[in-house]
């Protein structure tokens, strides 16, 4: 299956967001269903049509567009459903996930690609995780510098390698100063800004930080020990410590930079060219790319002559076997309907790339598939 053209280009808007899914889950290995001890919200119902509540925590990058989209269809399709979700990181919402705490997790890191993780969720189920893919999107640098305005900042590669690394520290560096010859560049420290949390954004900055520069020893992950900087919670906080301190600067969730009206930057792609952080720059980045069986599709270096270089996707985890028809049904539909022409919608008003028709119909197969119910096994 590969990512349509026509579609990606259509869309006025950007991040990777991704859907909600998932109603109670699965039996752990000792018999009980995960979640239903209290200590979560879960899914709540009287059995004839009465109120269903789904639980899901995971990556803020989508929170946003979660946030409108649960309300939307409480509010416009179904009073009965509602949906809560926490916006704790992706790191957080895999081990909910895992520790059955949860109807759903949301992550912008593929749990495949974590063995710890994938082995812990193997030895409690005894099957598979599901991750479904809802969008794509990407992550710019978000910058506070005086008399640099959004989007005059342009950053080549070495010079981006080089903040990240901690081995440039002045934004009037030769290095900076030479990939913006018309700025006013100041006297002044950079102060380099990172998630603190485990961080699905951080795994798609990370991912693309590895691929490309040289002195990068700290790998791709959720969650990685930054050569410098400072750490915040989630995008609402790198955002604050961004806004807050003149000379900042660090990777954000599109929409969150443009919610928060902070500057972006600029920056080299493969092909040597200067890039700004769009919606058709994003798509463009996952052009034609076939999607594997897992829907684990990463580009850590995009090879078109006008992408963005640093794209993601962003993946919901549901569990295989369900006992509650009603509540998984409930689920989802408003899946279903946040990936149709509605909630699509809501995903570009709020700069968000939804996927194309056949990636939703592959999703869709996927679930049929592989997950069950005690009253549709």
């Amino acid at each position: 299956m590969f990512l349509n053209r026509k579609l990606f280009l259509a869309i006025s808007s950007l991040p990777l967001v991704f859907a909600l899914a998932a109603c109670e889950p699965p039996p752990d290995t000792d018999g009980d269903i995960p979640g239903t001890n209290g200590d979560t919200p879960q899914e709540q119902t009287d059995g004839n049509g009465g109120t269903v509540t789904i639980s899901g925590a995971g990556a803020s990058f989508p929170a946003p567009l979660f946030q409108r989209w649960f309300d939307a269809y409480n509010r416009e399709v179904d009073s009965n459903v509602r949906v809560n979700y926490q916006s704790v990181g992706s790191g957080a919402g895999l081990e909910q996930y895992i520790n059955g705490t949860v109807n759903f997790g949301a992550s912008e890191a593929p749990i495949t690609d974590d063995e710890e993780r994938l082995e812990e969720f193997r030895d409690a189920y005894g099957y598979e995780p599901i991750q479904i893919p809802v969008t794509g999107g990407f992550v710019p640098f978000a910058y506070n510098i005086p008399g640099v305005d959004d989007r005059e900042l342009e950053l080549s590669r070495d010079t981006y390698c080089g903040i990240v690394t901690g081995n440039i520290t002045e934004w009037d560096d030769p290095a900076i100063a030479e990939d913006n010859p018309d700025l006013d560049l100041p006297d002044l420290d950079i102060l380099w800004v990172y998630r603190s949390d485990g961080s699905g954004t951080t795994f798609v900055f990370t991912n693309h930080i590895d691929t490309v520069c040289p002195d990068w020893e700290a790998g791709a992950a959720t969650s990685v020990d930054w050569p410098v900087g400072i750490g915040g919670q989630g995008n609402e906080g790198v955002s604050a410590n961004i806004q807050q301190e003149e000379g900042a600067i660090g990777y954000l969730s599109y929409a969150y930079a443009s919610l928060n009206d902070i500057d972006v930057a600029l920056i080299e792609n493969q092909a040597g060219n200067m890039i700004e952080p769009s919606p058709e720059t994003g798509a463009n980045a996952l052009l034609d790319e076939e999607i594997p069986d897992d829907f684990a599709l990463l580009v850590p270096d995009p090879e078109g002559e006008d992408s963005y270089p640093i794209v993601g996707l962003v993946w919901v985890m549901v569990y295989q076997e369900y006992d509650n028809q009603e509540t998984w049904q409930a689920t989802r539909d408003v899946f279903e309907w946040a990936m149709g022409p509605e909630g699509r919608e809501l995903t570009e008003e709020l700069l968000y790339l939804p996927l194309p028709d056949e990636v939703v119909e592959q999703v869709q197969e996927y679930l049929d598939e592989r997950v069950e119910t005690e009253y549709n096994p």
